[in-house]
């Protein structure tokens, strides 16, 4: 009889290791497009580099010396029968693939310093949690970056800017932090709610898959509208010039109050660490994302 805690525990040792060392398929074939339509040579160069780094990547080593801070999304069904396994799991697959991958230790305490060594701690990883009808369990792995981290930003914007104002906290943001965010990079944007829900939302689109469009025409053409703007200013790979900055622009929304007009704008370098599995009640698991052979 299989042992969810460790089914679990194993599932999401597999995720953090593929998140660190395999970009996922739609950021792969992004980066390479945008490497083959360059025309820019430093740009070029700075894309060819990228590319290396991946192909060493896949020998199973992490693609960048930053690993992230742990993040997970966690989707519970409402009859799935291991709930209360999965906290424990998530934070001991957290420890075994900082030792065993190996990651970067990043957790680090804001009050009196000092690592954990092992990326947990309080509140980390942090677990994104939601409930939904069904049985199953997704998980996803989201090792998050400090360099694009720290050009994220919350705007309390007055809500007579209207969709003007919003545009232009998105590419005046991009304008301001040029190269520090490792770009190409992908940006996602949360449009109302509170402070805290318009990063939230902005955040949970950077794990949209780069190929889709929101459903909404109307919100589809803000984020063509922004990614041409952005591509547009000529930035480039690393901020040294060149055709391709962002290799996408991801827009949610909220309901907002009538006296504010939040947006949140979460930054993602080219390093976009994701990594998506599904286990049934039966314990038996999909990985979404990246294909994982029985022996890794």
């Amino acid at each position: 009889m299989k042992d969810p805690s460790q089914v679990i525990q194993d599932t999401t040792f597999r995720l953090l290791k593929k998140a660190a060392t395999e970009l996922p398929a739609d950021v792969e074939a992004a980066i390479r497009a945008a490497h083959e339509r360059e025309t820019n040579e430093t740009a070029k160069t700075q894309f060819a580099a990228i590319l290396k780094n991946l192909e060493i990547a896949s020998t199973g080593v992490p693609m960048c010396q930053d690993t992230g801070i742990m993040i997970f999304y966690v989707t519970v069904g409402d009859e799935f029968p291991y709930m209360r396994e999965i906290e424990d799991a998530l934070i001991a697959a957290t420890k075994k693939a900082t030792k065993e991958v190996p990651l970067r230790p990043n957790a680090v305490n804001p009050i009196v310093g000092g690592n954990s060594g092992d990326n947990t701690g309080r509140k980390i990883p942090w677990i994104n949690w939601a409930v939904v009808p069904g049985d199953a369990l997704e998980i996803t792995a989201f090792p998050k970056g400090g360099g694009s981290e720290n050009v994220s930003i919350v705007g309390m914007l007055k809500p007579g800017v209207g969709l003007t104002g919003v545009k232009k906290l998105v590419v005046d943001n991009a304008m301001d932090y040029m190269g520090k965010a490792c770009s190409p990079n992908i940006i996602g944007v949360g449009i109302g709610g509170g402070a805290d829900i318009a990063i939230k939302v902005a955040k949970q689109q950077l794990l949209r898959p780069l190929d889709d469009s929101h459903p909404d025409p109307y919100v589809a053409k803000i984020e063509k509208e922004l990614e041409d703007a952005i591509n547009a200013a000529k930035i480039g790979p690393m901020g040294l010039g060149g055709d391709t900055t962002v290799l996408g622009v991801k827009v949610d929304y909220a309901m907002r109050h009538p006296a504010s007009l939040p947006v949140g704008v979460a930054v993602q370098c080219w390093a976009s660490r994701r990594s998506k599995a599904i286990i049934s009640k039966d314990l038996e698991v999909e990985y979404v994302t990246h294909p994982i052979q029985e022996d890794e």
